[in-house]
């Protein structure tokens, strides 16, 4: 216990799934807490959204560890808001050590069927809200004097996946995004890391959508139908990872473990990118 101990983690996309397991995770490990979500829909997105009661529940989790926990909702898009809700809770909790980048949304269509409002939004979350969470995020780690960012990427970031161009977009474009800040930032001692998760066993998978784009041959395809499907992805016989899988990856990185690692992809995928 106490990998993080005396650090302060922000987390976006912390109402549920992958980021309210980084959140948990990293306070069971010593580390406060600040929970951004936006916790509203998404236009394009037809999955139903986090809520604030989400939220709250990641709030309480992280209570229970005994950290301190500051939330907010905060859209990524929106770099003047990110900025001020980051700045807040930073105020409050005394400085900032490690970040993880969320926060993400999933919509499907072929490439060139994709409309000009799927294809931005996408990218305007999953990668210019990215973009947003560091350069909020950044000075507060600089002033640190030091620190480490996570940025959630994707299989899709190492690899094509078909029915989701926008999204294998926006995720490859983490990666150079990563990439490029690990080079600027290290000068400060701030590593920059991404992670790749194959299928995570999240709303964001686990939902008609989803199934049926694994289940063509099934009208209303049921969680171990999809499953069956979602294992051809993997190396190993499973069809998907748990958020703690991610958040514990997530930790390594936020750890004085991984203290000579930066600029690196990091897969939690069951062996999917080497199929």
């Amino acid at each position: 216990m106490g990998r993080v101990s005396g650090k302060v983690a922000l987390v976006t996309g912390a109402a549920r799934g992958i980021g309210r397991a980084q959140a948990v995770r990293l306070a069971e490990e010593g580390a406060d807490i600040v929970a951004l979500d936006l916790c509203g829909p998404v236009e394009t997105v037809v999955i139903p959204p986090a809520t604030p009661e989400d939220l709250e529940q990641t709030v309480r989790a992280v209570e229970k560890t005994g950290a301190r926990v500051v939330a907010a909702t905060a859209d990524v898009r929106d770099g003047a808001a990110l900025r001020a809700a980051a700045d807040r809770a930073v105020d409050e909790l005394g400085g900032l050590d490690v970040v993880c980048a969320t926060a993400g949304i999933t919509s499907s269509a072929p490439g060139l069927q994709l409309t000009e409002e799927q294809w931005r939004t996408m990218l305007d979350v999953n990668l210019t809200g990215v973009w947003q969470t560091c350069k909020a995020t950044a000075p507060h780690l600089i002033a640190r004097g030091g620190g480490s960012m996570i940025l959630t990427s994707s299989i899709a970031g190492l690899r094509g996946l078909v029915g989701v161009a926008h999204y294998t977009a926006a995720k490859h474009g983490v990666v150079g995004l990563m990439r490029s800040l690990a080079q600027e930032l290290a000068p400060h001692g701030i590593r920059v890391n991404s992670v790749h998760p194959t299928n995570v066993d999240t709303p964001m998978i686990q939902n008609d959508m989803v199934r049926r784009s694994f289940r063509p041959d099934r009208e209303n395809p049921t969680r171990e139908e999809f499953a069956e499907a979602a294992r051809t992805m993997n190396m190993l016989p499973i069809p998907w990872v748990e958020p703690v899988d991610i958040a514990n990856a997530s930790l390594f990185l936020a750890s004085e473990e991984a203290r000579y690692i930066t600029a690196v992809t990091l897969p939690v995928d069951a062996g999917s990118t080497q199929r």
